[in-house]
């Protein structure tokens, strides 16, 4: 692209800004040299990055390369086996950390094997964690070297301590001993290197040793005492070997760097790399931006645009499009109404996309490659070249001409303004014209009528507008293409308070032909807002009825849900009503099985009234259902039944025949098979007798029903494992199955053991009224394990 484009669209200013996204100094030089491509292929892939870099983002958050730097210099020494000193050895150590933690956060998830664009780079880093954890055990900071970095410098400080605690030991006996009279104070110093104590002038020739320096007033001689020379020495000694251990430490670990340079050249590309990759993907999220899809047919579909440069929150988003029905829009309308920012917005978004980067705009936005974009945008005038504007315009005009071809976008901001407007409007028609015949996509803005003219009349040139409100004397910055704009020049004036004669005057300037094309653009204007307005209700009645489909779907599924609930809980509730009906009816049929034994008949209207309390509780439950009953029967009266007579007792659900009058309360006998049921005529009804044929159907029924039930009954009872108690409920319900089952005889498992179970089922056996013997089991039929019952015929 050439630099006077990227200049007139703002293009380094969006560098700049990404630049601000980059963490590290070569990710940001790498943002401020990206430069817009024209191969599709390198556009899509540099996309398909930052579109993955987003996701990554919005998965694991953001990731930091402020530790990565510039190694070329590193690199460099390192290849000719220069040694590193401690800060940039230490500048590789926190790069090396760096790099752990990008390799870290780029690993996929255990439930996130999904690669994309990026994986191969973070695969690609190599931490090299022996190697920084080999400086950092070493180097403690830039200024000092750890004494673990090795034995000998280890050595060294240890001899430099005993004899650095030697001298102190000395001095501190002269400090406060015999010299302490000759000192100006009792306190050690160091002057250049060199342990001395501070003596008094006058005392000089009392205290033997070397005189190094004095005080700004003479008055006081720092003198190293004859006796510790020697140990100074020695320390001075020990510090030139301490440095010599320490250059061969660096050496040694800028030696074991050395070895990696391969690793450390590709480290650092890949983490510049990822850095200016994140820094689009966050330059992205911060403009609310999308990847736009390419294409090379030099068609571009722009939808909800925004100038990226603009406040989003109040820049209003437009929706451009080209290169398909017509290859040329030509704005019109009045100044101030956001035609060059119309420009500015699609130049400076094709150069974007072109470069890799997310633009400001809605899903599906389109855009093609073009291999420049041309611009004439602005005043240039030059006072040293001698060019008006019209000349300046021109000049970029001509160049454009004799560059453009069919690859190229141009853009041109008031074609032909500047000069005489009859001839402005000619040659800007006939540029225009030039342009559209070479194939060349291309958007312009003018004032010029005569050009709103030409696109109406021109195939495959199309008129647009930027809208403008003058009630409120405001543009309103939407583009609206098909529709030529107007300068509302007249409009804006009378707003303003122009007299309307001066108006009128002014209107009779213009010539009929003129008058009538901008009576034909208001009523254009009037019917284009009407439709507008009619297609902002119906789409507003669109999303209300789309609205009340999805809140009627969500009714109807939570309607079916709560069917579907209402079923279950039913179908498992009607089960367990059946279980209990089944477990109460065994209880009864052992009750009244008992009765054969000579039960006392006060416990069996004890065992009645529990039956009846238990089927008064269901009926509570369904209340529903009762309220229902009650409201369709009618009380009887004593009159109008007698003894004999079939009735149905209400509460109970339960049939039988009357057995005796009612008494005063009401309160009357019914025998409902076998058992006798007090009832209150209130909760009675009557019901017709059935006759002959149907009670003999309804008995062969039921016996058929014994003997399916029969079929299905084992001849053994395994109670191996269950307690003595359990062991007899399961007995006892399973003999009053296989009795009514007309078995003759059955076998009940109970087990050897200590004989507890086998005694607990003899001594139940022994009060059953239909068992007629028991015995154990003989040999090969379980012995003592088993018990062999047989029933009463």
């Amino acid at each position: 692209m050439n630099e006077k484009v990227l200049r007139v669209l703002e293009y380094n200013k969006i560098v700049d800004i990404l630049a601000g996204f980059a963490t590290s100094e070569p990710g940001r030089k790498m943002c401020r040299e990206l430069l817009p491509s024209s191969d599709i292929r390198e556009i899509r892939r540099n996309l398909q990055k930052t579109e993955a870099a987003i996701s990554r983002i919005f998965k694991k958050g953001s990731v930091s390369f402020g530790s990565n730097r510039d190694l070329s210099g590193y690199l460099k020494a390192l290849k000719i086996e220069s040694s590193l000193d401690a800060a940039q050895l230490l500048n590789i150590a926190s790069f090396l950390d760096n790099v752990n933690r990008v390799k870290s956060y780029g690993r996929a998830d255990r439930d996130d094997e999904v690669r994309d664009v990026l994986t191969d780079y973070f695969d690609g880093l190599e931490p090299l964690t022996p190697v920084a954890a080999e400086i950092r055990r070493c180097i403690i900071s830039e200024d000092e070297i750890a004494s673990d970095a090795s034995p000998a410098l280890r050595s060294i400080r240890r001899d430099m301590q005993i004899t650095g605690d030697r001298i102190h030991d000395q001095l501190g006996k002269m400090v406060n001993g015999s010299l302490r009279s000759y000192l100006q104070e009792a306190v050690v110093t160091m002057r250049g290197d060199r342990y001395c104590i501070p003596v008094k002038a006058e005392y000089k020739n009392q205290v033997n040793g070397i005189v190094h320096d004095q005080s700004s007033t003479g008055s006081t001689l720092f003198i190293e005492p004859s006796v510790i020379v020697e140990l100074n020495n020695k320390i001075r000694e020990l510090a030139i070997r301490e440095k010599a251990e320490i250059e061969i430490i660096l050496s040694n670990l800028s030696a074991e760097c050395g070895s990696y340079v391969s690793a450390l050249s590709d480290n650092s590309k890949i983490m510049t790399e990822l850095d200016f990759v994140f820094a689009k993907a966050q330059l992205a999220l911060d403009q609310n931006a999308i990847t736009p899809t390419f294409n090379e047919d030099h068609y571009f579909n722009i939808i909800k645009a925004r100038h990226p440069l603009l406040d989003k929150k109040k820049a209003v988003p437009i929706d451009v499009y080209a290169g398909k029905d017509f290859d040329m829009i030509i704005i019109t309308g009045p100044n101030t109404g956001g035609k060059t920012v119309t420009l500015k917005t699609v130049g400076l978004l094709t150069l974007m996309g072109q470069a890799g980067l997310a633009i400001p705009a809605g899903d599906r936005s389109e855009l093609s490659v073009f291999k420049e974009v041309y611009a004439d945008i602005g005043d240039e005038q030059s006072i040293e070249q001698s060019l008006s504007t019209f000349s300046s315009h021109m000049t970029n005009t001509v160049k454009i001409l004799e560059e453009a071809d069919e690859d190229s976008l141009c853009l041109f901001d008031e074609l032909g303004a500047g000069t005489d407007p009859t001839e402005g409007a000619a040659l800007a028609i006939s540029i225009l014209n030039n342009l559209h015949q070479r194939g060349i996509r291309t958007m312009a803005t003018t004032h010029y009528s005569e050009l709103k003219v030409y696109a109406l009349t021109t195939e495959g040139i199309q008129n647009a507008s930027c809208e403008f409100d003058v009630e409120s004397l405001r543009p309103t910055y939407r583009l609206l293409i098909g529709v030529p704009g107007k300068s509302n020049a007249f409009a804006i004036s009378k707003r303003l308070g122009l007299s309307q004669d001066i108006i009128d005057a002014a209107g009779e300037q213009i010539s009929q032909d003129n008058r009538k094309f901008e009576d034909l653009l208001s009523d254009l204007e009037s019917s284009r807002i009407t439709i507008e307005n009619e297609r902002l209700e119906i789409e507003r009645y669109r999303k209300e009825v789309e609205s009340l489909k999805e809140e009627l779907k969500k009714k109807q599924d939570k309607l079916d849900e709560s069917k579907e609930r209402i079923l279950r809980e039913a179908n498992e509730e009607a089960r367990a009503i059946l279980q209990e009906a089944k477990d109460t009816m065994d209880e009864t049929i052992r009750t009244v099985r008992k009765a054969e034994a000579g039960i006392p008949m006060q416990e069996l209207e004890r065992a009645r009234q529990g039956v009846n309390q238990k089927i008064s509780a269901k009926n509570e439950k369904l209340a529903i259902k009762n309220k229902k009953d009650k409201a369709t029967h009618k009380a009887l009266k004593p009159s109008q039944i007698k003894l004999g007579d079939s009735v149905r007792i209400i509460s109970m659900g339960l049939k039988g025949t009357i057995s005796s009058k009612p008494d005063k309360d009401g309160n009357l006998m019914v025998q409902c098979g076998i058992m006798k049921s007090r009832a209150n005529i209130n909760d009675l009804e009557l019901i017709k007798e059935e006759n002959g044929k149907e009670q003999m159907k309804k008995f062969y029924g039921q016996h058929k029903m014994d003997l399916s039930k029969a079929s299905n009954i084992r001849t053994e009872l395994n109670l191996i494992g269950l307690n003595s108690q359990d062991a007899i409920a399961e007995l006892d319900k399973y003999l009053d199955s296989a009795y009514v089952s007309h078995l003759p005889s059955v076998r009940i498992v109970h087990g050897k053991g200590s004989g507890i179970l086998r005694q607990a089922v003899h001594d139940h056996l022994k009060s059953a009224p239909y068992v007629k013997s028991f015995k154990l089991g003989e040999f090969g039929e379980g012995d003592s394990g088993v018990t062999i019952v047989t029933f009463m015929k």
